[in-house]
């Protein structure tokens, strides 16, 4: 019986989402001013994020990614060559969100994609977790066969 009050709690607390809202730019689209965070600190409040199932949106989605690029050392004049790509998404590679994944390709580029299910999560360099998801998905897979 507790354990199905602290569940139905948890439930309750959780945020109901429809959709989220997510931040889209690209640092490729505007090459002479830093519009989308790739060299400087990402400016919220000159972007307005759109919902990811709108007509709005450049790619639909139920989530928010952020990919960021950059070229090895000594690629340009500053240093690095750097982009940064802001929007919804419906597939994450791993198949889940909250979660950064990174590499680097052939050509010696460092990638990185960071994916979360929040209104705008993407804007900043990580990736915010629900606490209240983390923790029911602790109490179902703990205590599931109580509660079903």
């Amino acid at each position: 019986m507790f354990l199905k009050l602290i569940y139905l709690l948890l439930i309750c607390v959780m945020p109901s989402v429809y959709c989220v809202r997510c931040y889209q730019c690209s640092s490729s689209q505007n090459l002479l001013e830093d519009t989308c965070g790739a060299y400087k600190k990402f400016n919220t409040e000159s972007h307005i994020a759109v919902e990811c199932n709108s007509d709005e949106s450049h790619v639909p989605g139920y989530f928010c990614m952020k990919l960021t690029q950059q070229g090895p050392k000594g690629f340009i004049w500053d240093g690095r060559w750097r982009q940064v790509v802001r929007r919804c998404a419906s597939v994450a590679e791993t198949g889940v969100t909250g979660v950064c994944n990174w590499g680097v390709y052939d050509n010696g580029v460092y990638w990185e994609e960071c994916y979360c299910s929040t209104d705008e999560c993407n804007d900043s360099s990580s990736v915010h977790v629900s606490v209240a998801l983390v923790l029911s998905t602790i109490v179902i897979v703990l205590f599931g066969n109580y509660i079903f």
